[in-house]
């Protein structure tokens, strides 16, 4: 793609309104570093040197957008405990909406703890519960969107599987959206059989992919349009999800897009350093959704996505994609 067709497509996202449900977390990353091994057990000693806090999971896909627009809102369930106060002041601190968040004080805010030493992941701590929306809840949300829908332009749903997206939220919630006729995507979750029948778009990795299709789980093949699981799973989501587009994420192999009436078309990886993959797939369903809202292609939405997925596998921690490095990212693919 070459750049003034990114900068339009940028352009024209820019103004757009995009809502995030799904399962909310707080990042939390304790930096340190190794030197010896405990004398308790083979284990290394961490000495720690700072500590940082993202908002991650479905708040991480909503911080992926609001680098580029302004008008983000988050969807899902915190605690009323410390870090659940945490992730709300970080959300409101990046003028991320709130106000459809449900603050439940029986609910254990979501917490995922990474120990990094010398840029390398010793060990993660999740402190979790997996609980799905009481019936009034559910009610609480759809009525809250109903409010919300005619300022929006698009919808994502991101699915951790820890229970927020429950079949009967997504049900009520994608029929409104689909009445309005608004952009609405998914990132689904193997561990949870969601109905995503009126969605435009769904984004699994390959695992998931082979998961949802029934097919058993296989090692990728190179190049992938050779890749005959692959292509089984996808034609048959294609058809079991009713999606109009399906963009299956491959690691180091890029992506693959499914388009109904199109030829699978694979979009290599543009992934140069790999320093931490955490997050990777919130910024590639976020850059997805926000180049469809530009009037992208799908196939240029597709490379938009690969383009930034890449650019945050080269940092550290929970990180985001900034406008200024994809079109970076695009011109060092040009040549520019």
């Amino acid at each position: 793609m070459k750049l003034d067709r990114l900068r339009e497509i940028l352009a024209r996202a820019a103004g757009q309104r995009i809502a995030v449900a799904g399962d909310l977390m707080l990042d939390e990353f304790v930096w340190g570093k190794v030197g010896r091994i405990s004398p308790e057990a083979p284990v290394p000693v961490v000495e720690v040197t700072g500590e940082s806090f993202y908002p991650g999971g479905a708040a991480n896909v909503a911080r992926n957008l609001r680098e580029f627009i302004q008008g983000v809102s988050v969807i899902g369930t915190v605690g009323t405990d410390h870090s659940g106060r945490q992730l709300l002041e970080l959300l409101r601190e990046q003028k991320i909406a709130t106000d459809l968040v449900l603050e439940d004080p029986n609910f254990r805010t979501i917490v995922k703890t990474r120990i990094v030493a010398r840029n390398q992941q010793v060990v993660r701590v999740d402190r979790e519960e997996t609980r799905a929306p009481r019936v009034e809840q559910v009610a609480a949300i759809a009525a809250g969107l109903g409010k919300l829908l005619p300022q929006l332009d698009a919808f994502i749903f991101e699915d951790y599987g820890k229970g927020f997206l429950s079949q009967d939220l997504v049900r009520q919630l994608s029929a409104d959206l689909k009445a309005a006729g608004r952009i609405t995507t998914a990132d689904p979750n193997p561990r949870w059989q969601i109905d995503w029948g009126k969605v435009t778009a769904i984004k699994p990795n390959r695992s998931e992919a082979l998961d949802a299709a029934g097919l058993p789980p296989t090692d990728p093949v190179e190049p992938p349009l050779e890749d005959k699981a692959l292509l089984a799973a996808g034609l048959r989501l294609l058809s079991n999800w009713n999606t109009e587009l399906l963009l299956i994420t491959l690691g180091e192999q890029g992506m693959m897009l499914f388009e109904r009436n199109q030829p699978p078309h694979h979009i290599p990886t543009k992934a140069r350093q790999v320093f931490d993959v955490s997050g990777a797939g919130d910024t590639a369903i976020a850059l997805f959704t926000l180049a469809l809202c530009g009037e992208a292609s799908p196939v240029e939405a597709a490379e938009i996505a690969n383009h930034a997925s890449a650019v945050v596998v080269a940092k550290l921690g929970t990180a985001t994609v900034t406008p200024a490095e994809l079109i970076a990212s695009f011109a060092d693919d040009n040549g520019a």
